[in-house]
């Protein structure tokens, strides 16, 4: 998970209202098939944190090997609101005076969540600290550098997040759709060169995050992504 920053009509510090300003973009990204399983574009708060861990944990049955993001502390409560299961302080607690405690959040066997910690001196990383929050790194190494690499993508596909540039979008509303279709056109109709497939040294198969994840055969134009019908879930 990784948050992406950009801004809508206006810096922060000239903003009045809630529709311009700082609108960064909540992404959850499986580096395995290179797939954005969930971007939640809007202000920087518990809620969409929360949103985001949510879409995230419906889009994977529930299950993820591994949780990386950075030292962002929004995280954590969203990522225990989510996985976390309810445990009741019994034993000395019956006997004494007054009301029992209430249910307590705790972190699930198999929960493994991990935080990478940058310092920064005039803008360069001069030092990387990981820390283990719940579970084990099961073998893997802690990292957000694939969703960060994902996010230079998304900058690179949409022109209105490009840093130090007049290309910067106008409307709240529109910046969210645009996002939204960025992100989820890249997991059908992008091929992805570390993913590509290579059957022979003259022949080369295109994969897009979407046929690694098995969810297509094939990798769309963006006509053929224009017109899929939508399905509204109540």
């Amino acid at each position: 998970f990784d948050e992406k920053w950009s801004f809508v009509f206006e810096k922060q510090k000239n903003s009045e209202s809630d529709q311009t300003g700082d609108c960064w973009d909540y992404v959850g990204y499986d580096p395995d098939n290179k797939l954005v399983l969930s971007v939640v574009p809007g202000k920087r708060n518990k809620y969409n944190t929360n949103q985001l861990i949510s879409e995230c944990k419906s889009r994977t049955s529930g299950y993820m090997d591994m949780i990386t993001t950075d030292e962002y502390s929004g995280y954590k409560t969203a990522i225990l609101n989510n996985y976390g299961v309810r445990e009741t302080e019994l034993g000395d607690n019956i006997k004494k005076v007054g009301r029992p405690k209430k249910p307590k959040l705790t972190a699930p066997k198999g929960l493994n969540y991990c935080v990478v910690h940058k310092t920064r001196k005039k803008g360069k990383v001069v030092k990387v600290e990981k820390k283990v929050v719940y579970g084990n790194t099961n073998g893997q190494s802690i990292n957000t550098s694939y969703v960060e690499r994902y996010n230079g993508t998304d900058r690179n596909f949409n022109s209105r997040k490009v840093r130090k540039s007049c290309m910067f979008s106008k409307k709240w509303e529109v910046h969210k759709l645009i996002t939204y279709f960025i992100c989820y056109s890249y997991n059908f109709c992008w091929s992805v060169r570390t993913l590509n497939y290579k059957k022979s040294a003259d022949c080369k198969y295109k994969i897009s995050p979407a046929m690694s994840a098995k969810l297509t055969d094939h990798i769309w134009n963006i006509r053929e992504w224009l017109s899929y019908p939508v399905l509204h879930l109540n």
